[in-house]
């Protein structure tokens, strides 16, 4: 059932109201990840981190988010999406709060993740809602502002971040708990302008143990890959029971799913063919998106010596490239209603980008790194939010909130995963790479093991011929990171590849003629081409 409101399609200026909390609301959680990003290095150094547990400050985070968006999403579905957000806002202050209070690198962890699962709302919530009151033809000119919103957000808070820990009279914990004060202002805006119709009331069921089981599956991966090579081989005991059990709560969780009157990830958009590939492209999209924030500016800090502000002005010409291309390829797709050609030329570009800063080293160019840079970030623009709105397009308004998050969900999930594998990666290459030039100028014994195996992320704790092999070991190793995104971006090419072209539907509901999908249900593909 709908409300009367849903019954008319809402004006430009009703639709900016709308919008003006939900870009305050994404201003602030795509804020909260980057200001904190370029500002690890030196909060890990104060909280004596290692390495592992920089990339865990990060991934906790991304864990919370990634588990809890096909929650929310699930949840906007059944209950008022306003509602939902501010309780989501909600939980995101009080984890922001809790991490500027953190002592040690342990409870900046956990209350990371407090702070992930508003994230997580407030991501899944916003395209929820717009997916409820746009059309998917106009959908795309405003996820121009959205993608717009993000890419500023992505530029601010690099500069923010190294600004705070870069003045003794504020300290890193301003850093979270800024962002208290800008979320509130969000959520006395969306208690005042939002107004979303709701289209199923009645009697609801909520799949919590869906919900746990895909809590739990991801979990135990993310465990899996922190620790496998170093605390335990990838053939042992460890590895076969950590892999068993991911696999053996995977195939419970589909089961369930399959039998849950109102599943948190309906197994029917997973028969789709645009939503399947579309995950593809996500996942290979946010191990790009996540990756290149994390680890370039820790290059820029580590291995270049840059200060934290310096950082942050060097990542402007990539999240440059994501704003003009979310800005100006959201009002063509609109213009031309369609999306897969913008994708697929974004897709292709985010590659070619990523392959480039493969060749990154020790000595690369700065103007180089800033245009390899701004060739990713316009491939990120053209394809991030698009794919959301491919799969938008292709379900019926009352899901638009689970299909949403599901795209959400596998995106961060691949965030999750490849910052995870990556940071493992990066480790083991800085390791190898500081013993062989620590070796090199004939430092041996306790030194090179400082400098080798140590992972510390406060260089002004070793020698100074030892901090500066690390850093030359930081690096020599960076390429690599980025050969593997680059790769892996090969993959969202060919996955965009595959995805059948469809028009972008002018109305809120499906048209009787439109192709049916699975199961006999409408696909809302608004016709191919």
């Amino acid at each position: 059932m709908t409300d009367p409101a849903a019954a008319r399609p809402l004006t430009h200026s009703e639709i900016l109201q709308v919008l003006s909390g939900l870009l305050i609301s994404m201003f602030v959680s795509n804020v909260s990840g980057t200001v904190v990003g370029n500002a690890l290095p030196v909060i890990t150094a104060k909280l004596s981190s290692t390495q592992g547990e920089y990339t865990w400050v990060v991934t906790s985070t991304l864990l919370a988010l990634t588990a809890s968006t096909p929650i929310w999403g699930k949840l906007a579905d059944l209950f008022d999406k306003k509602k939902l957000l501010l309780i989501g806002i909600g939980v995101f202050m009080v984890g922001s709060a809790a991490a500027g209070a953190a002592a040690t690198t342990a409870q900046l962890i956990a209350f990371r993740a407090i702070q992930g699962a508003g994230v997580g709302a407030m991501m899944a919530l916003t395209q929820a809602i717009l997916g409820s009151v746009i059309p998917p033809l106009q959908r795309g000119r405003y996820m121009a502002y959205t993608g717009a919103t993000i890419a500023v957000a992505t530029v601010v808070g690099p500069l923010v971040g190294g600004f705070i820990v870069d003045q003794p009279w504020l300290g890193w914990r301003w850093c979270f708990w800024s962002a208290v004060p800008l979320a509130g202002l969000a959520m006395a805006v969306l208690a005042w302008k939002l107004r979303v119709p709701r289209y199923r009331t009645g009697a609801v069921t909520i799949d919590w143990l869906g919900a746990a089981l895909v809590t739990a599956a991801v979990s135990d991966l993310l465990v899996w890959i922190s620790f496998v090579d170093r605390n335990f081989a990838y053939v042992s005991w460890e590895s076969a029971a950590m892999v068993g059990s991911t696999v053996l709560l995977i195939g419970l969780f589909v089961l369930v799913e399959s039998k849950a009157t109102d599943p948190i990830i309906p197994l029917i958009l997973l028969r789709e063919r645009n939503t399947v590939l579309a995950i593809a492209a996500s996942i290979a999209v946010g191990i790009g998106m996540y990756g290149a924030s994390v680890f370039l500016g820790q290059y820029y800090q580590v291995a270049r010596g840059y200060s934290p502000t310096a950082a942050g002005l060097m990542m402007v010409p990539m999240m440059f490239g994501v704003m003009l291309a979310s800005i100006f390829v959201g009002r063509w797709v609109s213009r031309v209603g369609l999306w897969k050609p913008f994708v697929l030329v974004g897709a292709v570009i985010l590659a070619v980008g990523f392959g480039a800063m493969a060749s990154l080293t020790l000595t690369t160019p700065l103007w180089l790194i800033a245009v390899y840079g701004a060739v990713g970030g316009i491939g990120m623009g053209m394809t991030m939010q698009n794919l959301v709105l491919a799969v938008q397009n292709s379900v019926p308004v009352q899901d638009v909130g689970a299909a949403s998050a599901t795209v959400t969900f596998f995106r961060s999930l691949g965030g999750t995963v490849g910052i995870q594998v990556l940071g493992s990666v990066f480790a083991a290459s800085v390791g190898r790479a500081a013993s062989a030039r620590l070796a090199a100028l004939g430092i041996h014994g306790d030194a090179a093991a400082a400098g080798g195996r140590s992972q510390t992320m406060d260089l002004s704790a070793l020698p100074g011929p030892v901090a500066n092999a690390v850093r030359g070991a930081y690096g020599d190793s960076i390429g690599g990171v980025f050969l593997v995104t680059g790769v892996v971006a090969l993959v969202s090419v060919a996955a965009v590849a595959l995805m059948r072209s469809t028009r972008l539907r002018d109305s809120m509901t499906m048209l009787p003629d439109e192709p049916a999908g699975p199961a006999g249900r409408p696909s809302g593909s608004g016709g191919t081409t």
